[in-house]
């Protein structure tokens, strides 16, 4: 099948806008979370067209981004959920392919985990918290918010960018440390790219521990037509056909493609080399369920004598990088190995 799809690159660059939470980060030498970053699509011949599209929506507990007047993805933080999440997902002509549960439940869908919502980080095992379940205050922690979201359209690309404390359980609700989030997204005719910085960073005075856990990474949940059993096709760099063949095993991406309204509508996730444990495993599963997660070998691999744990010191940063591609059409092997070799090539902040 020939690849038409267009050709391009992501770079970031430096924004003149700090958070005090950033420039308290950028005293200690934090980049990663300290300096707020646009992300500019270059030689994509659509983007004269589509840059003045997008639009932000902002309310108490939520951002939504529009395209063309329509809603495309909206984050939400407010105090009702455990963490920030993106949802719903749609693609570039308005299709949604995320799960509407538990936001906005559709007649027959499944309702398993409750925190699987759009896309999403978090990790089950950090010092011992449990940051991916959200099974209650007194059980599982929290990444809440500590200042208002920053939320810009620059180049044509909407920007978002989060704050969050790395809360633990009651009754102690302890500060292990802080999260930064930042997405940028952007669309160019078929395509939505949502690039996404995530750092980690050990600010409370401890060491951060990532257990060996597959319950973690850089995540999402789509809808029930993504799932393997009704026809979606589960795919992997390595290739890898179908969630046995790709569960815990190293690519450079995974992509889940099915048929909706008519149209093939995949939704891939590309890891960044800079990564650590490049190129990551995958909790990929066939219910829909897929998250990018370096801290779980000796659980992929079903063995107690490996330990995946990674620790970020005290005082530092971990930095993590993901581009998300929707894309309207059936994405061949080489088009994704393309889209990955551009991102793994985007100008980095440094």
């Amino acid at each position: 099948m020939a690849d038409t799809y267009p050709q391009g690159v992501f770079m970031q660059r430096t924004s003149p806008r700090f958070s005090k939470q950033f420039a308290r980060a950028l005293a200690l030498g934090l980049v990663g979370l300290a300096l707020s970053t646009a992300v500019v699509l270059s030689t994509l011949p659509s983007l004269a067209a589509d840059a003045g599209r997008l639009a932000l929506d902002k309310k108490q507990d939520g951002i939504t981004v529009l395209f063309d007047g329509r809603p495309l993805t909206t984050l939400h933080f407010g105090p009702k959920w455990d963490k920030p999440f993106l949802h719903p997902l749609r693609s570039s002509s308005g299709v949604v392919i995320s799960r509407g549960f538990p936001l906005d439940p559709q007649p027959g869908e499944s309702k398993d985990h409750a925190w699987h919502r759009g896309i999403w980080y978090g990790h089950g095992d950090v010092n011992g918290e449990d940051f991916w379940r959200e099974l209650g205050p007194e059980k599982s922690g929290k990444l809440v918010p500590v200042e208002t979201p920053e939320a810009f359209i620059r180049n044509g690309a909407a920007v978002l960018k989060l704050s969050l404390a790395m809360q633990g359980r009651l009754p102690e609700k302890k500060r292990y440390g802080t999260i930064g989030e930042q997405y940028l997204i952007r669309v160019d005719g078929p395509l939505v790219f949502m690039d996404a910085v995530i750092t980690v960073t050990a600010d409370a005075g401890m060491d951060l521990r990532f257990g060996d856990s597959d319950d973690g990474g850089f995540g999402f949940r789509l809808s029930d037509a993504y799932r393997e059993d009704r026809g979606a096709q589960l795919i992997n760099s390595a290739g890898g056909i179908g969630s046995k063949a790709i569960w815990g095993k190293s690519s450079k991406w995974v992509d889940y493609s099915t048929s909706l309204e008519g149209k093939t509508i995949g939704l891939a996730v590309l890891d960044h080399p800079s990564n650590v444990r490049y190129p990551e495993a995958w909790h990929a599963r066939g219910y829909a369920l897929c998250a990018a997660n370096p801290f779980a070998l000796g659980s992929f691999a079903e063995d107690k004598t490996i330990d995946g744990s990674y620790v970020v010191k005290a005082g530092d940063t971990l930095t993590l990088r993901y581009r998300v591609v929707i894309h309207e059409g059936k994405a061949t092997h080489e088009t994704l190995d393309r889209w990955q070799r551009e991102f793994a090539a985007a100008q980095q902040l440094r």
